[in-house]
């Protein structure tokens, strides 16, 4: 009894590290490009690959998989959080130009 507990417990925290890797990708992928450079952090396109590496660790540890990687699961959890608690909102002023809603001039 204890031991499935222990495996529920398990299993709610890697879909949960998922879930975190997955909004932490979407975040980057929606960022432009120069607010990466202008704030100084890595490039897009390094913190892109590094998310898409952890979502899918992530995915790899979520059942049915199920593999045991808790040490990569912890991993890519630590690198998504890092993304989302200090590059985040350092980019949070950039936003992509796109057109805007009420502005129309006609």
């Amino acid at each position: 009894m204890l031991y499935s507990a222990q495996l529920l417990v398990m299993d709610l925290l890697s879909v949960a590290i998922l879930a975190i890797a997955v909004f932490a990708l979407v975040d980057c992928l929606r960022r432009p490009a120069e607010a990466f450079t202008s704030e100084r952090k890595l490039t897009k396109p390094i913190w892109t690959g590094i998310l898409a590496v952890v979502a899918a660790l992530a995915f790899i540890a979520v059942p049915p998989l199920r593999m045991n990687l808790g040490f990569l699961n912890l991993i890519a959890a630590v690198a998504a959080i890092v993304y989302l608690v200090d590059v985040r909102p350092r980019l949070a002023p950039y936003r992509r130009r796109g057109p805007r809603k009420g502005s129309g001039g006609w």
